[in-house]
């Protein structure tokens, strides 16, 4: 009996940083041992923890990820990738020296015979419309001129105070002000034609079924966490959609 093959990986929210380099072992054996055997990877959205601008490639920890990745690329495997909140500057400088292709979001895709939408997952929060309108600035491309035209360090500088004013914000809303709304997934549904979304950012890892519409959310990576934190989903060649967990335990 002939296996299915495994046609597509989606991972998201791994939050790279040297300061968590267990969470980089993790990721570099799961390029290893699984991207590896993969016609595809995507990449969606906070793959590092953040992203001050492609002029910060030759630092030595992006230059890990970003030659982990071009392996894959340089063995046959089609990598791909939507930005996060996190990491939504990388360039089209990373996107070559990695060896990846950049995606406009939503992006549709047909894999297995199934038709998918993939996103972040953060514009589809729209009850935090705090963040939504602080979205709309940073992904303004005059704001990202303006932004990275500014020196690398006091970039860095001004991520580290948002990301700790993000923290504090956090703690005073609710899960379901973070999370996605009903009405903006079924209007990505209603565009997109499709029947599967896959989407990280929420950290909520599930599989929501409302008729044959599915939704999938990824996990975020905290392998140091106990219980340990992370996973994949994978879509092999006969359609199938499977959810694993950080050690590539199956879990649906």
């Amino acid at each position: 009996m002939t296996m299915p093959r495994t046609l597509a990986l989606f991972i998201s929210d791994l939050h790279l940083q040297p300061s968590h380099p267990h969470n980089a072992e993790a990721f570099h054996r799961f390029l290893a041992e699984r991207a590896m055997g993969s016609q595809a990877l995507y990449l969606l959205g906070d793959l590092f923890e953040y992203w001050a601008g492609d002029d910060d490639l030759d630092a030595p920890f992006h230059q890990s990820i970003i030659k982990a990745l071009r392996a894959v690329s340089d063995a046959g495997v089609a990598v791909y990738w939507i930005a996060g909140n996190r990491d939504f500057l990388v360039g089209q400088a990373f996107a070559e020296a990695a060896g990846l292709t950049l995606l406009p979001e939503p992006h549709v895709t047909d894999i297995g015979g199934q038709r998918i939408t993939l996103v972040h997952g953060d514009a589809e929060c729209t009850a935090d419309t705090r963040y939504m309108e602080f979205r709309a600035q940073v992904r303004n491309p005059a704001w990202q001129q303006q932004f990275l035209a500014m020196p690398l360090a006091q970039r860095k500088a001004i991520i580290a105070g948002l990301r700790e004013g993000s923290r504090e914000a956090q703690g005073a809303k609710s899960y379901e002000i973070m999370d996605v709304t009903p009405d903006a997934v079924s209007e990505l549904f209603e565009r997109t034609g499709s029947d599967i979304i896959v989407h990280g950012h929420t950290h909520r890892p599930a599989l929501h079924q409302q008729g044959n519409r599915r939704r999938f959310v990824l996990p975020d990576w905290e392998v140091d966490a106990e219980p340990p934190r992370g996973g994949w989903i994978s879509i092999d060649s006969k359609g199938a959609i499977t959810r694993h967990g950080v050690n590539g335990e199956i879990l649906s």
